[in-house]
């Protein structure tokens, strides 16, 4: 089961949005600690190796338009909109510019025993593999609504769609990621 948003915790949003506004930077604080960890899984999935980058430029953005902010969705949502803007905007500059740096690989840690170590780890890389064969915007989808738990409706937002298409998507998703899976 998917996790739905907590409408108290728009309401707390909302609340230490007027704080911020009003001077109080204990605020400012509690937003990042509600919102950080979140953003930056979703900017990893997005494939953004930079991810404290991403979601430091994504909250100072954010804290400067905060009396733009409309509630008309909620604060996490908008966080995410920001971020995926914000990656979308890093790559069209690298693609203007070669790259200066190596990529590295990630070594990944486990607390598991040596044996669930390795299953996890094959288990993990064969969901990682069937999600990087997904199409960019189905992947974007899926993390949201799996890894974030967003509504249909608060992803169409975040990637720029409809609801209908984002349930398409996120279907089509699901069934791509079984079919590798499972074969």
């Amino acid at each position: 089961m998917v996790a739905q948003p907590d409408r108290a915790d728009d309401r707390d949003d909302r609340t230490l949005i007027e704080r911020w506004l009003g001077g109080d930077e204990r605020a400012a604080t509690a937003i990042v600690e509600r919102h950080a960890t979140a953003i930056a899984r979703f900017v990893s999935t997005l494939g953004e190796r930079e991810t404290d980058e991403v979601v430091q430029d994504t909250f100072v953005r954010a804290f400067s338009s905060f009396d733009s902010f409309r509630g008309e969705s909620s604060l996490r949502t908008w966080l995410f909109t920001i971020a995926r803007r914000l990656v979308l905007d890093r790559r069209r500059a690298q693609r203007r510019r070669p790259a200066t740096k190596p990529i590295e690989d990630v070594e990944l840690a486990s607390g598991f025993t040596a044996l669930d170590s390795i299953v996890a780890a094959e288990a993990e890389g064969q969901v990682r593999e069937a999600v990087e064969r997904l199409s960019p915007t189905q992947r974007e989808v899926f993390t949201l609504r799996v890894g974030e738990g967003l509504s249909y409706k608060e992803i169409a937002e975040v990637v720029g769609t409809t609801e209908g298409a984002a349930r398409v998507h996120y279907h089509n998703a699901l069934r791509t990621i079984k079919d590798a899976l499972y074969v």
